[in-house]
């Protein structure tokens, strides 16, 4: 029961750095209306994502691995969406920081 409560607090403290990879555009420039490249807007979408990612991957496996109480199962089912909207912005990060424009102007 001590793990459980150890997980659950590791979860909320996480919380707002899966909120700011979340929320964080890819291309700030973009995100302003302008057109343009952005070579620092995909590394510090990551810099907040790949802890997000783990803390909340980890937290979703040991919790399904629990899921007889409906709190593990709802707290799961939580994981699992925050992982799922961290890790799509974490994936259009990826792809704008590897295009084909990036790759030559941002070298």
């Amino acid at each position: 029961m001590r793990g459980m409560l150890i997980l659950y607090m590791a979860l909320v403290a996480a919380l707002p750095v899966a909120i700011m990879a979340t929320v964080l555009p890819v291309n700030s420039y973009r995100a302003q209306g302008i057109d343009a490249l952005d070579c620092d807007g995909p590394a510090s979408v990551l810099l907040f994502a790949i802890p997000a990612l783990l803390v909340y991957g980890v937290g979703a496996i040991l919790l399904y691995q629990r899921r007889n109480r409906r709190l593990h199962l709802v707290a799961f089912l939580c994981c699992a969406l925050v992982f799922c909207s961290v890790g799509w912005n974490a994936a259009a990060a990826l792809r704008e920081s590897y295009g084909a424009a990036s790759v030559e102007a941002c070298a």
